[in-house]
């Protein structure tokens, strides 16, 4: 069982073609870049206080993956899951995506008490963003 007093941090580690377009498209996103953990090859992108999405040059990726990199602008290697807190926060985020440059990537989901929109970043990286009831989530 985790100790309380600990905030446990996600690290998502995502390939990237283009470092520097990939840093604009988050930077667009309204996430900002941790130069401490960045350098030509790397880019530290702070989603929140325990969530960093670590945006790495295939080349250095490849150095620490144990198989090949998948293409994701064909295939799905995950499907990235972000918060928000309210629909109009999907909607706004998704549609910064959009004019930065991401791709749609599947049709709005609207269940009442659950609502999200999705995109693709310009490496083809596939994000969910949804909001749920407050309601839903206390039982």
């Amino acid at each position: 069982m985790a100790d309380n007093a600990y905030q446990q941090m996600v690290f998502i580690n995502l390939a990237t073609k283009d470092i520097d377009a990939a840093k604009k498209f988050y930077t667009e996103l309204g996430y900002t870049i941790n130069e401490q953990f960045s350098d030509e090859n790397t880019a530290s992108v702070v989603i929140s206080d325990s969530i960093v999405i670590m945006l790495l040059a295939e080349q250095k990726f490849a150095e620490f993956a144990s198989k090949p990199i998948s293409d994701s602008a064909v295939a799905n290697e995950a499907l990235i899951c972000l918060s928000a807190e309210s629909r109009a926060a999907v909607d706004e985020l998704c549609d910064r995506a959009l004019a930065a440059g991401g791709t749609h990537a599947k049709d709005p989901q609207d269940f009442g008490q659950m609502y999200g929109r999705s995109f693709q970043d310009p490496d083809g990286h596939h994000f969910e963003v949804m909001w749920m009831d407050p309601a839903m989530v206390q039982g």
